[in-house]
């Protein structure tokens, strides 16, 4: 079940929105008359999303209101106004709101825009956790690039500092590769040829008759 705060300064249409919230399965989690009180309802109670009236008690405007509570406790505000006129969209913009009703307004208006709000508030959260998952997989990847001066007999590598270090170190020490070691056919054959020779090759012609 969603929390929501609602932030209205006149007490009848506080009421009606609540009660239709109400109805519509929602929790609510306080009701503020000015910017003040909204931010203070919004850090003790961390609602999931905040219905803002652009026009507030106090000293502060609702989009001030909604910025500061945006910024300061990630959460998202739709907006609630009597006004649509380009000067009021222009600065309601600024806290980038998850929606927009205007009053007078049904429960319809109050049930879709509070669920695509909802909606829109879910994906981007889980985009932020996928972004930050991924930060944290790419700050523990390292990849080996450019040229990588190598013994041509002994087959070391020579670091940035001059040293010259096993291929196995050298690696080891750049990326997440880890070395396990066994032996390749052609070196079994080098170093082992007994294990492969024949009874002509270890002159053994005995034969029974």
């Amino acid at each position: 079940m969603a929390r929501i705060l609602i932030v209205e300064d006149e007490a009848i249409t506080a009421q009606d929105i609540k009660n239709t919230l109400v109805k519509l399965g929602y929790e609510i989690t306080g009701i503020s008359a000015t910017g003040e009180d909204a931010i203070h309802k919004a850090e003790a109670n961390r609602p999931d999303i905040v219905l803002m009236d652009i026009v507030l008690q106090g000293k502060h405007s609702g989009t001030e209101v909604a910025e500061r509570i945006k910024n300061n406790y990630d959460i998202p505000v739709v907006y609630l106004s009597a006004y649509a006129d380009a000067d009021t969209l222009g600065e309601a913009k600024k806290a980038e709101p998850f929606g927009y009703i205007t009053k007078p307004f049904t429960e319809t208006d109050i049930r879709v825009t509070v669920e695509m709000a909802l909606f829109k508030a879910k994906m981007e959260a889980e985009r932020r956790e996928l972004t930050q998952a991924l930060k944290e997989a790419l700050s523990e990847i390292k990849t080996l690039r450019g040229l990588v001066p190598i013994c041509a007999a002994c087959k070391k590598i020579r670091d940035d500092e001059g040293f010259w270090q096993s291929v196995e170190k050298f690696i080891e020490d750049r990326t997440l590769a880890e070395f396990t070691h066994g032996m390749c056919p052609d070196c079994v054959h080098k170093l082992y040829p007994e294990l492969f020779a024949t009874d002509k090759d270890t002159g053994n012609n005995d034969c029974s008759e």
